[in-house]
């Protein structure tokens, strides 16, 4: 079929995700038929930078041969096998390595199948710890406001965007906030003091109430890429140590190298009481998530058949040996070619970039930590003021970017750059080139 064929044929039968399918043809879609590197082919044999790591998970680049190879010998013995009353080789190697190269402590493991289902898990078992602990008033959970944790109801519920979420409202279950420590829209205040003030305040008056406070470290990453303060993820966790509230730590967008270290909570030596991962896991290449605990969490659960203390919850493909497969190579390769260090170069020059970006009168701020980049447009960089949302701002700069065969996709008025932590120097110039060039086409 050729591509105005294939178009016709999505159209009609195709609902993407988070995508306004009245106008979807009208966008230009792209249809990808292969990839190489950190590069993707559409049917048109145009070749495209994967500047968002398809939507932020490939690690190491398309078609990667450790990778690939692993998951077709995985192939050659079985497919997929349940881990009801069961385990396979591939499941029981990945758990022990996510335990050697997580915070120590976090040696058990439960599988699930993406970052919304890794965070709903972290959800309902510290909602059953406290259940199973003797203190069943703690039941209500703390979360950021513009948090975004994924798509199934429990993750919704902690989630905090409104433009995704406020439609649902009727369906959640009711989560205590706190404000978004986000400097740019704070400005002239002390947003880390302010931040913790305001925890701490929620805490002390209701810690007995509280079962957790989930988060993502470092950075809010559909929210727009809103770093956090220097030193407010540590201090939440010792907010949480102080009043027993589990610390839930969302790194499915965080996590494998993408703030520079294989996990972000490790820039302020946190160690959550969960630890929810997904995306990167695969490098790319599977659907796998996993939400890892400490055994003071895991010994709640333990007892008799009759005192019912099981963790109800699971998932047909839980544990996949295929993924699993994926992930063990995945997380070899991050040690075979030393990626947290190799990625530096590319890094200094996107920080380069970056600078130029900066200085533009449309962007009122640019926002990174390692490899996860978000440039914030403005109407008016002095008043702050954002272009309206019907303006689509975002979306006809990623459109533009497309002229110098980048893709990048937008958060509303942010552009959001994720490439694959094997970007080249040379890539790393195009990605910050062409999106320079794309706001002053676009934005004049």
């Amino acid at each position: 079929m050729n591509t105005a064929e294939l178009l016709a044929l999505d159209a009609a039968h195709v609902w993407h995700p988070f995508t306004q399918m009245q106008g979807w043809l009208d966008d230009r879609p792209l249809v990808i038929e292969r990839a190489v590197g950190n590069w993707l082919i559409d049917t048109e044999g145009r070749r495209w930078l994967d500047g968002i790591s398809s939507l932020w998970v490939t690690v190491h680049g398309h078609r990667k041969q450790a990778i690939d190879d692993a998951v077709r010998a995985q192939l050659d013995k079985v497919a997929h096998c349940t881990l009801l009353g069961q385990a396979s080789v591939p499941s029981i190697e990945l758990a022990a390595k996510l335990a050697s190269i997580a915070p120590k402590g976090l040696g058990r493991v439960f599988y699930s199948d993406s970052g919304s289902t890794s965070v709903e898990i972290a959800v309902k078992m510290a909602y059953q710890y406290w259940q199973l602990s003797g203190r069943p008033g703690k039941q209500k959970f703390v979360a950021l406001s513009e948090a975004y944790h994924g798509d199934t109801i429990g993750s919704v519920s902690v989630g905090g965007m409104e433009l995704f979420h406020e439609r649902f409202r009727h369906l959640l279950f009711p989560v205590e906030r706190v404000a978004t420590p986000h400097a740019y829209r704070w400005a002239g205040k002390d947003v880390l003091t302010e931040s913790l003030a305001q925890l701490a305040a929620l805490f002390e008056a209701r810690a007995d109430e509280l079962a957790g406070f989930v988060v993502e470290p470092l950075v809010q990453g559909a929210a727009g890429m809103l770093m956090q303060p220097a030193g407010w993820l540590a201090a939440v966790a010792a907010l949480c140590r102080k009043h027993d509230v589990l610390l839930i730590c969302d790194e499915v967008a965080t996590g494998f190298g993408r703030t520079g270290t294989m996990f972000a909570v490790e820039q302020e030596n946190v160690t959550p009481d969960f630890l929810c991962v997904a995306k990167g896991l695969t490098g790319g290449y599977l659907p796998l998530a996993a939400t890892l605990t400490n055994d003071r969490v895991y010994g709640a659960f333990l007892g008799r058949f009759d005192e019912v203390k099981t963790f109800f919850h699971g998932h047909t493909y839980t544990g996949n040996p295929l993924a699993c497969a994926a992930a063990l190579a995945n997380l070899s390769l991050f040690e075979s070619e030393k990626t947290l260090t190799t990625m530096k170069a590319a890094e200094a020059v996107l920080a380069e970039g970056l600078a130029r970006i900066a200085a533009l009168p449309q962007v009122g701020e640019v926002r990174r930590r390692g490899f996860m980049i978000g440039v914030e447009l403005v109407k008016n960089r002095v008043t702050k003021e954002e272009f309206p949302f019907a303006q689509r701002a975002g979306f006809q700069v990623c459109l533009a970017a497309r002229k110098h065969g980048v893709l990048l996709r937008p958060l509303g008025n942010v552009v959001v750059l994720m490439p694959p932590l094997s970007l080249t120097v040379d890539e790393a110039r195009l990605l910050t080139a062409a999106l320079e060039e794309a706001i002053v086409e676009t934005l004049k």
